[in-house]
């Protein structure tokens, strides 16, 4: 019982939206804009957002708590999107570690890691 109420804490980490140096911080609609596709563009920025694959437990929390959605309504909104020619999805990564690589390297990339993926000099653009 010790053993699941230390594990607790680690499963309700927080999750941070990060990106590249050249963004500004961002708000909750700026975030929600530019997850479905309809920003991609922030402050004369070209956005780059990448997403961690399905089934991940950040990317579920991170779609719960800055898109208010779940993985089916997500996937769904993207299909319908994707087959009325207005876009397509985020790219996917594997890990954290790939997505802080990727916001860093890349010019307006946007990404979400949780909180124990933080290192100093990220870009943190939204907090919740």
């Amino acid at each position: 019982m010790a053993l699941a109420a230390a594990a607790a804490p680690l499963a309700m980490a927080g999750v941070v939206v990060i990106g590249n140096g050249n963004l500004p911080r961002l708000d909750d609609a700026q975030v929600q804009k530019i997850y479905s596709g309809k920003v991609v563009e922030v402050a004369g920025v070209t956005v780059a957002a990448v997403n961690l694959r399905s089934g991940n437990t950040v990317r579920a929390h991170f779609l719960q708590t800055y898109l208010n959605q779940d993985e089916e309504k997500y996937t769904a909104y993207w299909t319908v999107r994707r087959y009325i020619g207005k876009g397509t999805p985020p790219r996917e990564l594997a890990s954290g570690a790939e997505v802080v690589n990727f916001v860093q390297t890349t010019p307006g990339a946007i990404g979400y890691v949780e909180d124990a993926d933080l290192k100093p000099g990220l870009n943190i653009l939204l907090r919740k």
